[in-house]
């Protein structure tokens, strides 16, 4: 094993579709054998390699190779789960006779059991997820080492690294239900990152930057991600506090997609069934200004979260969250659809692949330089988030402006608001977006938050 990790990495084979399917039948066959009215079996397999440097030190190479099967069983309406990550036949076998039992003993539950067979996606689709590539320790080890170096360049005061790390990962999930459903998926996922520290007479600070993809080419970009993850570390240098002050806020898209993941996850039907949803009673309403759209568009290759069917088998639909400001539509599986009387929207699993509609063709540089005087937010910390009300209250650190310009790093801040509010008072979304997630967002400000220091 080491010699080969010497010299290759994602060029090791994943099972190939057919062996996946091959073992997924036997268990649902097994499950059948068993006495369960259904059955819906999960198979992933995995493979990876993450090299890790510091102080232009290697300090690990990690190669993963894992496998993993889940299956669901229902005996009418009463549910069992089970998984292992051990695909022999006999241990399929046994993990499929732990699920039956655990079915038995369970209680009925009337929003249980398998999709209506007319959601179930029937056409598969080739979306370009996956671009394996063969990559050395030693090539992964160099992009790392580069980007190290680059940052140390831009300056003396960058005084220390906490390590560059290059991450490679291919997978393969098979997804296949008792009533006739079998998807496949296959994806590549690249990154390449740097957290660096920053030292002045008088303050140290640390920050990081990254770049991500689904090709390998993102690893090519070491100099790019060491130069931004050193200046953003020198632009934390002697932070000072603001006066607590209601100003506007600029949300950078690593930032700004986390705003819709809190709306999204408002609009999770997990969440609504359990009426712990700020969005409750809230379809039809207006959220955003009217020049605001959310739309989900699951099946454009190449992209995070791309998908033609989702964690059920349900076929995935282009839809709108958001629609000119107005919320319109929830994001449904089976099972929270039934709980809601309503049917599901093809989301198990979550959202896949969203569009934010950017309010300006201006990028975040542009938007700074119209500000006048607020805050760039470059860190939140905390959970300060209530799914529940929508009350926000997060710690962060940042940048404050006057007149359009950086005047100075700001931290032990925090930044408070109600997500509702927040919505509404979407000023812009720049057109600056981050490929690198499944919320294809840009920039966002909101014209006018609490900021509490001193």
């Amino acid at each position: 094993m080491t010699q080969a990790l010497s010299t290759t990495a994602l060029d090791q084979d994943l099972p190939d579709e057919q062996s996946l399917y091959e073992l997924g039948q036997q268990a649902l066959d097994h499950a059948r054998a068993c006495g369960s009215s259904d059955a819906v079996v999960a198979l992933g397999s995995n493979c990876g390699l993450t090299t890790s440097l510091r102080n232009r030190e290697l300090e690990s190479v990690e190669f993963q190779r894992d496998n993993d099967l889940a299956i669901t069983v229902y005996f009418g309406q009463k549910r069992g789960h089970a998984n292992t990550g051990d695909l022999k036949p006999g241990s399929i076998r046994e993990i499929v006779e732990a699920a039956c039992t655990i079915a038995r003993h369970t209680q009925d539950d009337d929003a249980a059991g398998l999709p209506e067979p007319e959601h179930l996606a029937s056409t598969p689709m080739d979306l370009a997820l996956d671009h394996p590539a063969a990559l050395s320790v030693s090539a992964s080890r160099d992009w790392a080492l580069a980007c190290e170096d680059a940052a140390f360049a831009v300056d003396p005061r960058i005084s220390n690294s906490e390590g560059a790390s290059v991450n490679a990962h291919r997978s393969r999930d098979v997804l296949m239900n008792s009533i006739g459903f079998a998807g496949c998926r296959t994806a590549t996922d690249y990154s390449l990152s740097l957290a660096i520290i920053a030292k002045s007479d008088s303050d140290m600070q640390r920050d990081y930057w990254y770049a991500r993809a689904m090709q390998a080419d993102a690893l090519s970009r070491s100099d790019e991600v060491g130069r931004t993850a050193a200046a953003r570390a020198l632009g934390r240098l002697d932070p000072r506090k603001l006066k607590t002050q209601r100003a506007p806020v600029v949300f950078p898209p690593q930032l700004a997609r986390g705003l819709i993941g809190h709306m999204i996850g408002a609009a999770s039907g997990n969440a609504l069934y359990r009426r712990a949803s700020f969005l409750l009673e809230k379809r039809d309403t207006q959220l955003f200004p009217d020049n605001i759209s959310i739309v989900q568009r699951p099946h454009v290759p190449g992209r995070y979260g791309a998908a033609w069917f989702d964690a059920e088998g349900v076929a995935t639909r282009e839809q709108a969250i958001i629609q000119d400001g107005y919320l319109r539509s929830w994001l449904l599986g089976s099972y929270s659809a039934r709980k809601l009387g309503l049917s599901t929207t093809g989301n198990a699993g979550g959202v896949k692949t969203l569009e934010v509609s950017p309010t300006t063709d201006q990028d975040q540089d542009a938007l700074l330089r119209e500000l006048g005087s607020g805050l760039l937010v470059t860190e939140l910390m905390g959970q300060g988030v209530n799914g529940s009300t929508g009350d926000y209250s997060r710690g962060a650190a940042g940048i404050w402006y006057e007149n359009g310009e950086p005047a100075y790093p700001v931290a032990g801040i925090t930044i408070a608001g109600n997500l509702l509010d927040m919505y509404r008072a979407v000023g812009a979304i720049g057109s600056d977006i981050d490929p690198a997630s499944g919320i294809l967002c840009g920039s966002i400000l909101v014209d006018g938050m609490t900021i509490a220091g001193d």
